[in-house]
């Protein structure tokens, strides 16, 4: 059953937080009030600090009502707020902030301030699966592996942008090496080596890198998305696959379906995983289940995607 959402949403919580990317957070403040105060909506922000945000958001948004909440902001933000929404009748919704915007895309959001508002007043109601990574909350991607060694170093730098990213990621690739992995799922067991192992609720990175073609983000199950050891040869045309909907066509991929994963690294008491674009290092083995359902959100009405 949907929750009790009104067909209008009047009163609306943006979390924010004031010290991410390069946007100034005042004249955003600005434009979503105005926006929202022309349609007949009240506006009101939580800005996030760095310290104990979720439980922080959580206590708030016990003793304030709102209609809907909105994480504007990039990854982190987005799957801040939907960890504090999971299980709740208050749907989220997106305005997409930061460098990869993973969630919103999959979404179908739109990647600019004033579009992406739209959502305030013209929505289509939804529910998605949400995901437990060793014990941590995820709403999209997580992976193991090398993109998982390179948000780390992104992480720890001071650049950002695609630039930064790519610049990191060439520095990696010639000294990386991939580790070996002993998958248990509900339906298989694997175990060999891989350049990257992908647990994907979801389709596409921020990088709009396409690691699950054809996935839902609803139907109860996820995927684990294995890129095997490869030559250096066969690298350009494996990256033209990842971006055409093409992942299943390379003999260095494959995907395993499940609603459960237990992911061991043999010989490691701990491995790095990115989850929403935040690295964490966690012991082994890193257990995965999935919770059908459990989130609702505001995506684009279809005759509004159409226009």
């Amino acid at each position: 059953m949907p929750p009790a959402v009104s067909p209008v949403l009047r009163h609306l919580l943006f979390v924010l937080n004031p010290i991410s990317g390069d946007i100034d957070k005042s004249a955003l403040e600005a434009t979503i009030t105005q926006y929202c105060q022309e349609r007949g909506r009240t506006a009101e922000f939580f800005h996030t600090s760095g310290n104990d945000d979720l439980a922080q958001l959580q206590a708030y948004l016990q003793t304030h009502p709102y209609d809907a909440v909105f994480a504007a902001g990039g990854d982190g933000t987005a799957s801040l707020v939907a960890e504090a929404l999971t299980d709740t009748e208050i749907p989220l919704g997106i305005i997409p902030l930061g460098s990869g915007n993973g969630l919103s895309k999959d979404l179908g959001i739109p990647q600019e301030v004033e579009p992406a508002l739209r959502l305030t007043w013209d929505f289509e109601l939804t529910s998605v699966d949400t995901l437990r990574v060793g014990g941590k909350f995820s709403a999209h991607l997580a992976d193991l592996g090398f993109n998982a060694l390179i948000v780390e170093r992104f992480d720890q730098g001071e650049a950002r942008g695609p630039a930064a990213y790519v610049r990191i990621a060439t520095q990696e690739y010639a000294s990386y090496e991939p580790a070996t992995y002993l998958i248990e799922t509900d339906l298989e067991t694997w175990q060999g080596p891989a350049f990257m192992l992908t647990i994907a609720n979801a389709t596409t990175f921020g990088s709009n890198v396409i690691i699950n073609p054809d996935s839902e983000l609803d139907d109860g199950q996820f995927e684990l998305c294995l890129i095997e050891p490869f030559p250096n040869t066969a690298a350009p045309g494996l990256l033209y696959r990842l971006y055409t909907s093409a992942f299943d066509a390379s003999n260095y991929t494959r995907r395993m379906c499940c609603r459960r994963a237990r992911i061991s690294v043999p010989g490691k008491q701990q491995v790095l995983v990115q989850i929403d674009g935040e690295p964490h290092h966690l012991p082994t083995p890193v257990d995965v289940t999935i919770h059908p359902r459990s989130l609702w959100v505001l995506r684009p009405a279809l005759h509004a995607a159409s226009e």
